[in-house]
């Protein structure tokens, strides 16, 4: 039976709550913590399991995009519709608000809580964790969300094993945390870099443009190589 797109909505809009809730909770609440932190391979492994998990939990309702970008990247790919896209970024953003609010009120529960920490926000220049240029960010932004789309569009194929989607796609997030928290905190999902920035404000909101902007040309990027690629297969 198929999802009505009330249904579908609403599942992205959960799923990209967890997706904020899971991946930027855990830098916030957990990464530094004294003895017990678990930094950035931590971080890294807790985005990759928040899309694993939600993968199997509403892959079959929704296709679990969670990431304005996923959706033009298999809109790119020929594989969604393009009237769609609009009412799936919508959920995706007020998922990814709505599970940064949820993080705010948790973590601004110790005296000690600041967003001048960034509350995990995204950035570059003086906002990257490592310092890095504005070219740098948007270089990273911009292939690891290629990749990104690339490792989806193929491990969802029908060529692809049946059943171990999630797992390819969830350690491929996992790995691009793994290179880019140093660069940019990582966002290749505009929704996730969209919530915690509405909290942040001033510069996390000046600098959102490249996390909108470099992420979906990578995305479009991939899905336009992967439906060529795929065609030249049937040849």
């Amino acid at each position: 039976m198929t999802s009505s797109l009330g249904q579908k909505l609403a599942a992205e809009f959960v799923g990209t709550a967890w997706l904020v809730l899971g991946g930027c909770g855990s830098a916030v609440l957990a990464a530094g913590v004294p003895d017990l932190g678990i930094a950035f391979a931590g971080v890294s492994l807790a985005f990759g399991l928040t899309v694993l998990t939600m993968a199997y939990t509403i892959g079959h309702i929704s296709g679990c995009h969670l990431n304005p970008a996923v959706s033009i990247g298999l809109w790119a790919g020929g594989r969604f519709p393009a009237a769609s896209l609009a009412p799936y970024i919508g959920a995706q953003v007020a998922g990814a608000i709505f599970g940064a609010a949820v993080l705010y009120v948790i973590a601004s529960g110790i005296p000690a809580f600041s967003l001048a920490g960034g509350f995990a926000s995204n950035g570059y220049a003086e906002h990257s964790p490592g310092g890095y240029s504005m070219a740098a960010a948007a270089t990273t932004e911009f292939v690891l969300t290629f990749f990104f789309l690339t490792v989806i569009l193929g491990a969802t194929s029908s060529r692809a094993p049946a059943g171990f989607a999630p797992i390819a796609i969830g350690l491929c997030l996992t790995l691009i945390h793994l290179i880019s928290i140093p660069v940019t905190n990582t966002s290749v999902n505009p929704a996730r870099s969209t919530g915690p920035a509405l909290f942040v404000g001033g510069w996390a909101i000046a600098q959102l443009w490249l996390f909108w902007v470099a992420p979906i040309a990578g995305a479009i990027a991939a899905g336009f190589f992967s439906r060529w690629l795929d065609s030249s297969k049937r040849a």
